[in-house]
């Protein structure tokens, strides 16, 4: 029997490139796995839409928001083989409708700058939204990234990969994921999206996540350096206001460096 459509939500994308919504719906699955965070449960997948469990949406909670924090790092701690790693058996990645490339890279600095800041800068620049001056200080913050300026030695967490807060759910008890761009990376990466977009009790999820999972010390001072990815994307197509965030972003991260 086919399941009743009132309970699913179905996202359509006629044409969509190869491997578009199995790389969604294969992220929902590697998260769910971790046994974390809850995940939009897949009713049924093809290569043009995804079929979803529809869910009651509720006003964001406190306690909730502590709950999700704790879980996210349960999630980050699954862990996951490389930065850049896909879920298992994909290798086409996206975040939003813009493809990024996926790795097997044992150095997270030479990863993030490469494959999750790089790619984004031309289409940037064709766009208009980003100068040729700006272009430059982002390669040179990329640069120093790449030799490693901010490696840790922390092995790849299992991110979201584009947790801004329209993909947090807020439902009855519990948040639950949507619309993942899964990967290997750095946990810093998913609590500088969420701070960058203005998460509802951030506080609160920075608690519950700490409570599970100390984060280094100068995490807060990073996020730049972390948000870079997500202002990258968005200058590539969403306006000028982001290559200038973009900039700014960067020019903090050489200020760490």
């Amino acid at each position: 029997m086919s399941p009743d459509r009132r309970s699913t939500f179905r996202k359509d994308r006629p044409g969509a490139p190869d491997g578009f919504f199995a790389a969604e719906a294969a992220g929902l699955a590697w998260l769910a796995e971790a046994g974390g965070v809850r995940t939009a449960t897949v009713v049924n997948v093809d290569a043009e839409a995804i079929e979803l469990e529809r869910l009651e949406s509720v006003a964001p909670d406190r306690a909730v928001a502590r709950a999700f924090g704790a879980a996210l790092a349960v999630t980050h701690d699954a862990g996951a083989p490389a930065f850049g790693s896909p879920p298992p058996g994909i290798t086409a990645l996206f975040i939003g409708r813009r493809s990024q490339p996926a790795a097997a890279e044992p150095s997270w600095g030479a990863f993030y700058a490469r494959d999750r800041v790089l790619p984004f800068l031309p289409a940037a620049r064709a766009a208009g939204f980003l100068t040729e001056d700006e272009d430059d200080v982002v390669r040179q913050a990329c640069a120093a990234i790449a030799a490693g300026a901010f490696d840790d030695g922390e092995g790849p967490a299992r991110l979201h990969g584009d947790l801004w807060h329209g993909n947090v759910l807020w439902s009855p008890g519990e948040v639950v994921l949507i619309d993942p761009a899964a990967h290997g990376g750095h946990r810093e990466t998913d609590l500088a999206m969420l701070a960058l977009f203005g998460c509802p009790f951030l506080d609160e999820i920075i608690a519950g996540y700490e409570e599970r999972r100390r984060l280094a010390p100068g995490w807060r001072d990073r996020l730049p350096l972390h948000q870079l990815h997500p202002l990258a994307v968005h200058a590539a197509g969403h306006g000028r206001h982001y290559g200038r965030a973009l900039t700014d972003a960067a020019r903090q991260t050489l200020a760490l460096a």
